[in-house]
């Protein structure tokens, strides 16, 4: 079974997430797709097809969740220190065209967020930053064409 690198705060995320679509969702689907059931002709009753393809949407997530939680390997980040990217580090990078300084924590590509500022280690970018320290310059590739950018800080925790 291949483990896949995660930190404790995703896999709790994760957790939460599988016992909220157990506990909560599944529960209310039933309940909608009884419902709709009840309005008779299934073949042309929109709320049954929509409820249907939740229900569907659901059970497939929960199956994702119940495959990805076992195979987690947790890495306490709270241990690592450094100035060196690695898995966990809050990296924070200056595009050298731009000038604009940006913020990125490397996490497992489960719990990948861009809203939240955590990129996966298996992205183009945090490969691009792993093993390099505060200072380098790094060449990223990107759709419209390679990007310059410097390390200007490495965190832990």
């Amino acid at each position: 079974m291949q483990k896949f690198p995660m930190t404790a705060e995703g896999l709790a995320k994760l957790e939460e997430e599988l016992r909220h679509l157990k506990s909560e969702e599944r529960p209310a689907i039933i309940r909608a797709i009884a419902e709709a059931r009840a309005h008779g002709d299934l073949s042309e009753n929109a709320e049954y097809h929509a409820a249907r393809e939740r229900q569907s949407f659901i059970e497939g997530r929960i199956s994702e969740l119940e495959a990805i939680i076992p195979s987690a390997e947790v890495i306490d980040v709270s241990k690592m220190s450094g100035d060196q990217v690695r898995f966990g580090a809050r990296v924070t990078i200056l595009d050298e065209e731009t000038e604009k300084e940006t913020t990125y924590r490397i996490v497992g590509q489960y719990e990948a967020d861009m809203k939240s500022g955590s990129i996966s280690l298996t992205s183009p970018l945090a490969k691009a930053l792993m093993g390099k320290k505060v200072g380098d310059s790094v060449e990223v590739p990107a759709p419209g064409g390679a990007r310059a950018v410097e390390i200007t800080a490495v965190a832990f925790g």
